[in-house]
C-alpha cells in the first residue's frame, strides 16, 4: 500500500465511521430548532463555542501532542497517553476553581457548571480518541465517533423531546455521549492498563508540552476568527439573531466536515511521511485533491440550499439564514486551506508559526466585526470571518515556502472562486425561483467540468496506477 492508498484507506474508514453519524446531527436540526427556538439555539451555540475554547486552554492543547508523538512508533505509547491524561486532569482541577469567573460573562451567565461538565468529558474523551487514532486504530476511532453521536442523539430525544429540558438537556446529552465514548474506548483499547499516573518519561513529557503549548494560543486565535462572531452578534443583536446566524453556520460546517474527515487522515500522513524524498509532490497532489473536494462541496451545498436544505431543516424564524450561508461557505473554503497548511508547521515542529499566522487573522476579525456589525448588520460577521480566513491562508501560503515547496494551481483556484462567487450572488440577491435555480445549475455544471480532470487524477493516485505522468508525480 503506497502513501496515497494509505491516505485513501484512512479517509474511507473515517468517512464510514463519522460522516453518517455527523449527518445524523444535521437530520436532527429540525428537531433542535423546534425544541430550542432561536434564543435557545443561540445559547447552546455559545456554550459549545466557549467550551471548545476552554478545552484547549485548560488542557494546554495536549491532545495535539498526543497525536504528534503517538504517531511516532519510537515513543512509548503508554507514556504518551499517560502524559496526555495527567496534563488534562491537572488542568481540569485548576479550572474548577475558576468556574465562577466564567459565569461573569453575560452571554453564558448561568451556564457555567454546564460548561465545566462539557469541558471535563470533552477533554478526556478527546485525548482517548486521538490516542487510539495515533496508534493506528483508525477503525476503532471511527466506530467510537459513530457511537458517541448515536448516544448523544438518543439522549437528545429523551431530554429535549420527552422531558423538555431545553439547553440543559442538550448539553447533558453531549456530555453523556462523551462519557459513553470514554467507557467504550477504555474497554476496547484497554486504556486503563496503559495509564501510568507516575514514572513517565520526563523528556517526552517536556517535548509534548513544548509542542502543544504554542497550539493553545493558536486555538484561541482560531476561536476568535471562527466563533467569536456569535458572541458579538449576541451582544449587539441578541440571542434570537445569533440563533439564526448559528443555524446558517451549520451548512458551511457540513462542507468543513466533508474535508475535515479527509484532513484527519491527511494529518496522520503528513507527520508519518515528513521525511519522504517525494514529500513536496505528495503535498502538492493532496492539496489539489482537497481543493477540488472543497469546491465541489461548497458549490453543491449552494446548489441545494434554498430548494431543499432550508425548507426541510429550518424551523420557524430561521428563514433568513440563507443570506449568511454563501459568505460563510467561502470562509470555510479558506479555513480548510489554512488547516492544510498548518500540517507543514506541525510536521516541521514549527507550531509557533501557526500561532503567528492565526494571530494576524484574529486581530483582523475583531476589528472587522466591530466595524461591520454596526454598519451592515449581522452579515458583517460573516464578511469578517471570510476576510480573516483569506488573510491567514495567504500568510501561510507565503510563510510555509520556507519549510516546504508546494505547487498550487492558482489560475484554477481563482476561476473556481469566481464561479462560486457567482453562485453566492445568485443565492443572496436574486429572488428565489426558476431563474435563480437555473443560474446555479449552470454554474455548478461548469465547476464540475473544470474539476473533472483533478478528480480523475486523484482516483488514479489513490488506486496506485503507475502509468506515465501519475507515476512520476508520486
Amino acid at each position: 500500500m503506497n502513501k496515497y492508498q494509505k491516505l485513501a484507506s484512512n479517509t474511507i474508514v473515517l468517512a464510514i465511521g463519522q460522516f453518517g453519524s455527523k449527518l445524523l446531527v444535521y437530520v436532527m436540526l429540525k428537531f433542535y430548532t423546534s425544541m430550542l427556538g432561536t434564543g435557545g439555539f443561540g445559547d447552546v451555540t455559545n456554550i459549545i463555542n466557549a467550551s471548545a475554547l476552554l478545552i484547549s486552554v485548560v488542557t494546554l492543547s495536549i491532545s495535539e501532542g498526543v497525536l504528534r508523538y503517538g504517531l511516532d512508533k519510537g515513543n512509548n505509547g503508554r507514556h504518551v497517553f499517560s502524559i496526555g491524561i495527567n496534563v488534562a486532569v491537572v488542568g481540569l482541577c485548576v479550572f474548577a476553581a475558576f468556574v465562577p469567573l466564567v459565569g461573569m460573562i453575560e452571554m453564558i451567565k448561568g451556564y457555567e457548571w454546564m460548561i465545566f461538565m462539557y469541558v471535563c468529558t470533552g477533554s478526556i474523551k478527546g485525548i482517548c480518541s486521538i490516542y487510539v487514532r495515533a496508534r493506528g486504530h483508525v477503525k476503532l476511532y471511527a466506530i467510537d465517533g459513530m457511537l458517541t453521536t448515536v448516544v448523544m442523539v438518543l439522549f437528545n430525544l429523551l431530554f429535549l423531546g420527552v422531558f423538555k429540558m431545553g439547553v440543559l438537556g442538550y448539553v447533558l446529552s453531549v456530555s453523556l455521549g462523551d462519557l459513553a465514548s470514554i467507557v467504550f474506548l477504555s474497554f476496547k483499547a484497554k486504556l486503563p492498563q496503559k495509564y501510568r499516573p507516575l514514572g513517565n518519561d520526563k523528556l517526552l513529557r517536556n517535548s509534548m508540552i513544548r509542542y502543544s503549548i504554542p497550539l493553545m494560543p493558536t486555538t484561541i486565535m482560531w476561536w476568535i476568527i471562527n466563533v467569536s462572531d456569535t458572541f458579538m452578534v449576541t451582544a449587539v443583536y441578541g440571542s434570537d439573531a445569533n440563533g439564526v446566524y448559528a443555524f446558517a453556520y451549520k451548512f458551511p460546517n457540513l462542507a468543513a466536515i466533508v474535508v475535515g474527515i479527509f484532513l484527519q487522515a491527511w494529518h496522520m500522513s503528513a507527520i508519518t511521511e515528513r521525511n519522504s524524498r517525494t514529500v513536496s509532490n505528495f503535498y502538492s497532489n493532496v492539496f489539489s485533491m482537497m481543493e477540488t473536494v472543497m469546491v465541489m462541496a461548497v458549490s453543491g451545498i449552494m446548489l441545494i440550499l434554498r430548494p431543499f436544505i432550508l425548507p426541510f431543516l429550518g424551523g420557524e424564524g430561521f428563514e433568513g439564514a440563507y443570506f449568511y450561508v454563501p459568505c460563510l461557505l467561502c470562509a470555510v473554503f479558506f479555513q480548510c486551506g489554512s488547516n492544510f497548511m498548518s500540517s507543514i508547521y506541525e510536521a516541521s515542529n514549527k507550531t509557533t508559526h501557526s500561532f503567528a499566522s492565526s494571530a494576524v487573522g484574529a486581530v483582523a476579525n475583531i476589528v472587522l466585526n466591530i466595524v461591520l456589525l454596526h454598519t451592515v448588520g449581522v452579515i458583517g460577521a460573516a464578511i469578517a470571518t471570510l476576510a480573516s480566513y483569506i488573510i491567514v491562508f495567504v500568510y501561510r501560503v507565503i510563510d510555509t515556502k520556507k519549510y516546504l515547496y508546494m505547487k498550487i494551481n492558482y489560475p484554477k483556484m481563482l476561476f473556481d472562486l469566481f464561479l462560486i462567487a457567482g453562485m453566492s450572488a445568485s443565492v443572496m440577491f436574486l429572488e428565489y425561483g426558476l431563474i435563480q435555480n437555473l443560474i446555479n445549475c449552470v454554474l455548478f455544471m461548469v465547476i464540475f467540468a473544470v474539476n473533472l480532470r483533478p478528480m480523475l487524477k486523484a482516483v488514479s493516485l489513490f488506486l496506485g496506477k503507475k502509468t506515465g505522468k501519475s507515476s512520476g508525480q508520486q
